[in-house]
């Protein structure tokens, strides 16, 4: 009778022996460390064990294998800027990328370039978990896009350095279909700068839940521009918006600039604004999405949010 587990055993290049767990690496496992010093390197033959890692994350990508299952692992400290555009083109089907640590030692990712960024490209099915990313130059254009479909977003921080604001952190491109963002963090500078934090330029079956946003957002914290989106659903997040321009407007915590975009609103999303207008209905705009209680709105320090006065349903 043969007993079967979850688990097998596999040689690495190297001699190294390794027991598994199938569902979670069912392919290659590799490791990044740009602080891996002398036994570092970016040529064949690292990246197969901590201790003789890939020094960049572009290189460990070009060295797997298209839907194969396989992991990549970016070891606590690891930090690489956003220099160019594409400085990390994950453009391999079907890859995880995790990152070890926590707080300020996960792998951080610095935009350090305008069209500086990390994307999420080529025939889609994408994981990333666990990255910080920080933006540490004006106007960045978006230091992570997404332009594939079935990619994972979770458990990642975005972030900016003091006075300085990117125009917009996560952009997708129409070819976005389903992603999935959550339990990640986005935080802006107070002061004004952002366009919006997330743009989703057309996608469909985008879902964004248990996530914290806090800017000040010339438009929409969350915004859809371009080309619609389908079967968007955002529930279980904490949106603050921060822009003090007068007008109801000028302080959406979800806008869809097309008013085509269909999808669920809610439930348990808590938005915050810090002018008290007639926008509690405006807090949310897209005249096709549907919503769901409750969706709490606040428009002013020491008051106590209200649900959106959106229309109830009728049993028509």
């Amino acid at each position: 009778m043969t007993h079967r587990t979850a688990l097998f055993s596999h040689w690495q290049p190297g001699g190294v022996m390794n027991i598994e767990d199938l569902v979670d690496h069912p392919g290659n496992i590799f490791f990044v460390d740009s602080g891996g010093g002398a036994q570092a390197g970016d040529t064949p033959g690292h990246g197969w064990t901590p201790d003789s890692p890939f020094l960049t994350l572009d290189y460990a990508v070009g060295r797997c294998t298209a839907n194969n299952g396989d992991v990549i692992y970016c070891m606590p400290g690891h930090a690489e800027n956003l220099a160019a555009d594409s400085a990390v083109d994950v453009d391999i089907a079907g890859i995880k990328i995790v990152g070890l640590g926590w707080g300020g030692s996960r792998p951080t990712f610095t935009c350090t370039a305008i069209a500086g960024d990390f994307k999420l490209a080529g025939a889609g099915c994408h994981w990333i978990e666990n990255l910080l990313f920080i933006n540490a130059v004006d106007n960045s254009t978006g230091f992570l896009e997404v332009s594939a479909p079935d990619c994972t977003i979770v458990n990642c921080e975005f972030r900016e350095t003091l006075a300085v604001y990117a125009d917009v952190m996560l952009l997708t491109t129409a070819a976005a279909n389903r992603l999935h963002i959550y339990n990640c963090k986005f935080t802006g500078n107070v002061a004004d700068g952002a366009v919006s934090l997330v743009e989703l330029v057309g996608g469909d079956g985008i879902h964004i839940h248990d996530c914290y946003f806090y800017g000040n957002c010339d438009t929409g914290v969350i915004q859809v521009i371009t080309t619609p989106t389908t079967g968007l659903r955002i529930h279980d997040c904490t949106i603050w918006q921060l822009d003090d321009t007068a007008g109801a407007a000028n302080v959406q915590m979800i806008l869809d600039t097309i008013t085509a975009s269909t999808g669920l609103i809610g439930p348990n999303l808590y938005l915050y604004g810090i002018i008290n207008a007639a926008n509690i209905t405006e807090a949310v705009t897209g005249a096709t999405f549907m919503f769901a209680d409750p969706i709490y709105v606040c428009n002013l320090v020491a008051e106590r949010g209200m649900q959106i006065d959106k229309a109830v349903s009728t049993d028509a």
